[in-house]
C-alpha cells in the first residue's frame, strides 16, 4: 500500500485546535456513559424487558467498535477533519432520533449511531499529528486519548442532575446540543490534513472486520443473558473466530487494507494493543463498581446510601483526574519516553485497585480511589498514542489508532461481561431484589488488578528504544529533532547529506523508503548537514535526499536490524537551480 505526501510543512493549527479537537472526543465519549443513571429505569421507560433494555447499552457499544478503524482508513484516505465532521453529524442525529422516541426499535438505532461517532477520538489523534508543531505534540496527543475516559467520567454526575430533575429525554436533546456546537468550533478552527494515503477504501474488509467484530462482542455482551454454554453464544463466538481468521487472511492479500495486518504485527504496534486491552479493562471496573457501592442502601450493610448525583459526583474526580495528567504526561515522556510512562500510570492503577480494596466503607475513600485511578489511567492512556505513532508511517495514523482505540473498547466490553457476571453470581436477594455483595465488588477489584498485572508483563517488552517519532515529540525545532536522533545512535541509518563541493547541506529533505514503496520515516538535516533515520524492520530500503538548489539522489542500502547504525553520507549532485 502506497501513501501520498507533501514535503510541504503541516499547515500550524491555531492555539484552539488542541481544546477543540479534545471538546470533540469528550463529547463523543460521553454517549458511552449518558444512560448510566437511569439503565435500572430503561425496562420500565421502554415498556420492555431488562433483557430488551440492555440492547440500548449493547447497540452503542458495537457500533463504535465497528466504526473506530473503519472511519480511521477513510480518514486516512479522504481528510480526517472531514470524516470527524462526519462522525459528529452522525451522532447529533442519532441523539436526535432518541429524544422523540419511548419505544424501543427507534431507541436501539439512535443509539446505534450515537456510538458510530467513537471514530473521532483516532481522527483527533491523527489530526494532531499532521498539524501541530512537535513540542506540542506529545500533551496534546495525552490530551486527545485520556478524552475517552474524561468524558465517560464528567458525563455521570451531569447525566445524574438531568435525569433526577428533567425528564430523561432531556440527555438526548443536550448530547445533540453539544455534537452540534462541537462540529460548528471543528468547522471553525480545525484545518484539514495536507496527507492522504493512497488507494481505495477496502469494502470488503470492512464487511469482514464488521461481521467478526460483531460476531464477538454480541456474546460477550449478552453471554449473561443467554449462558456462557449456550448453543447461541458458543455458536456466535466460533464463527467470530472462523470471520475474523478469514479476514485476516484476505487483508494480508489487498493491495490497500482496511488494517495493514504487518504493520500490526509489529512488536511495538501489537504489545501496545494488547496493553490498550488490558487499561479498557481496568477503566471500566470502576466505572461499574463505585455507582453502585454508593447508591446502595446503607441498610444493606455495605452500601453508602447515597443519591445518583452525590454518587456521580464522587466518580466524577476519575475524569477530572485524567485531563490533567495530560500536560505531567507530556514531561515524563519526555524525560523517559511512553514506555515508561506506560509502566508508570500501571503500577498507579495497581495501587489504586489494591488500595481501594479496603477503601470502600465512607464516600470520601471512594473519592480518593477514583483520583488515583484517574491518575494511573490517565497516564496510561496518554502513552498508547505515542507508542503507536512511533511505530507506524503519517499516513496510517488515522487507522492504527482507530485499531488502539478499538482494543480498548474491547477491554471495556469484556470487563463489562465479566464483571456483570461476578456481580450476578455473588449477589444476595433482599425482598426479591437481587443486591450486589462487598465480596462481589471486592473480587471486581481484584479482577482489575490481574488485568492490569497483564497489562504490566506487555508493557516491560515494549522495545527499550525511543522511535524517531518519539523523539520528534520532545524537540523543540527540527533541527533539535534530527540532532538529537543523532545523539542517541538509534538503530537505522545514520550520516551527513553533503553537495558536490563536498560542503554539508543543512535542511535537506531525506526521506527512508521500504521495501513495498512505503514511506517509512523522514526528516531534515540539521545544520552541519548530519541526519539520523530509524528503521522498522530488517530489510532493504531506498534513502531519497534532496535540497533547493540540489539535483535529487536515491541511495539504496540495507540496514540488519539490529542496534548499530549504518553509517551513510549522502552526495548530492550539483547545482540544478539558478541563482
Amino acid at each position: 500500500m502506497s501513501h501520498t505526501t507533501t514535503d510541504e510543512p503541516a499547515r500550524r493549527a491555531s492555539g484552539a485546535t488542541v481544546p477543540v479537537l479534545a471538546f470533540a472526543g469528550i463529547v463523543v465519549a460521553v454517549m458511552q456513559t449518558l444512560l448510566v443513571p437511569v439503565i435500572k429505569d430503561l425496562p420500565e421507560l421502554l415498556a420492555t424487558t431488562p433483557s430488551n433494555a440492555t440492547w440500548v447499552m449493547t447497540s452503542t457499544l458495537l457500533s463504535g467498535a465497528v466504526a473506530t478503524p473503519i472511519m480511521g482508513r477513510l480518514g486516512d484516505l479522504y481528510g480526517k477533519r472531514r470524516m470527524l465532521i462526519a462522525s459528529l453529524s452522525v451522532m447529533v442525529a442519532g441523539a436526535l432520533v432518541s429524544a422523540f422516541t419511548d419505544a424501543l426499535l427507534p431507541m436501539i438505532v439512535g443509539r446505534t449511531l450515537q456510538g458510530f461517532a467513537m471514530g473521532a477520538i483516532p481522527l483527533g489523534i491523527g489530526l494532531m499529528r499532521d498539524m501541530l508543531p512537535r513540542e506540542r505534540l506529545g500533551s496534546s496527543m495525552a490530551l486527545m486519548s485520556s478524552s475517552i475516559g474524561v468524558g465517560g467520567g464528567l458525563a455521570l454526575p451531569a447525566a445524574a442532575l438531568v435525569a433526577q430533575h428533567t425528564d430523561w429525554h432531556a440527555l438526548f436533546y443536550g448530547a445533540a446540543g453539544l455534537g452540534v456546537l462541537s462540529i460548528g468550533l471543528t468547522l471553525l478552527v480545525v484545518p484539514e490534513s495536507p496527507l492522504r494515503a493512497k488507494g481505495s477504501f477496502d469494502l470488503p474488509g470492512a464487511l469482514g472486520l464488521s461481521l467478526g467484530l460483531v460476531l464477538f462482542l454480541l456474546p460477550i455482551t449478552k453471554g449473561g443473558d443467554w449462558g456462557w454454554g449456550s448453543p447461541t453464544t458458543l455458536g456466535l463466538l466460533g464463527g467470530s473466530v472462523v470471520v475474523l481468521l478469514l479476514w485476516g487472511l484476505m487483508e494480508l492479500r489487498v493491495a490497500a487494507p482496511l488494517v495493514d495486518l504487518r504493520t500490526t504485527a509489529r512488536r511495538e504496534v501489537l504489545l501496545t494493543n494488547l496493553a490498550s486491552t488490558m487499561v479498557g479493562v481496568a477503566f471500566y471496573v470502576v466505572s461499574l463498581v463505585l455507582p453502585q457501592l454508593l447508591q446502595l442502601p446503607a441498610s444493606t450493610g455495605h452500601g453508602l446510601g447515597q443519591s445518583m448525583v452525590v454518587a456521580g459526583l464522587c466518580v466524577a474526580p476519575l475524569g477530572l483526574t485524567m485531563m490533567f495528567t495530560a500536560p505531567v504526561y507530556a514531561r515524563l515522556s519526555a524525560r523517559y519516553g511512553p514506555r515508561t510512562t506506560l509502566i508508570l500510570g500501571l503500577l498507579v492503577i495497581a495501587v489504586g485497585y489494591a488500595g481501594g480494596l479496603g477503601l470502600m466503607s465512607a464516600a470520601w475513600q471512594t473519592v480518593v480511589t477514583s483520583v488515583l485511578l484517574g491518575a494511573g489511567i490517565g497516564l496510561a492512556y496518554s502513552s498508547l498514542p505515542a507508542l503507536i505513532v512511533g511505530a507506524v508511517p503519517a499516513s496510517e495514523t488515522g487507522a492504527a489508532n482507530g485499531l488502539n482505540t478499538l482494543m480498548r473498547s474491547m477491554g471495556t466490553s469484556v470487563s463489562s461481561a465479566v464483571i456483570g457476571m461476578v456481580l450476578a453470581n455473588t449477589s444476595t436477594t433482599v425482598g426479591g431484589v437481587a443486591i450486589p455483595t462487598m465480596h462481589g465488588f471486592r473480587i471486581s477489584f481484584l479482577i482489575a488488578t490481574v488485568a492490569v498485572a497483564g497489562g504490566l508483563v506487555l508493557a516491560f517488552f515494549l522495545p527499550r528504544r525511543r522511535p524517531a517519532t518519539t523523539t520528534q515529540l520532545r524537540a523543540s525545532s527540527e533541527e533539535d529533532a534530527n540532532l538529537a536522533r543523532a545523539e542517541q545512535a538509534l538503530r537505522g541509518f545514520r550520516g551527513r547529506v553533503l553537495g558536490a563541493d563536498g560542503a554539508p547541506v543543512a535542511r535537506a529533505r531525506v526521506t527512508l523508503i521500504d521495501r513495498h514503496g512505503r514511506r517509512a520515516g523522514a526528516t531534515l538535516s540539521a545544520g552541519d548537514g548530519s541526519y539520523a533515520l530509524a528503521v522498522p524492520a530488517e530489510g532493504p530500503y531506498v534513502l531519497a535526499a534532496r535540497a533547493t538548489g540540489h539535483g535529487p539522489l536515491a541511495h539504496a542500502a540495507t540496514h540488519a536490524g539490529d542496534e548499530r547504525p549504518v553509517d551513510l553520507d549522502l552526495s548530492l549532485p550539483g547545482d540544478t537551480v539558478s541563482a
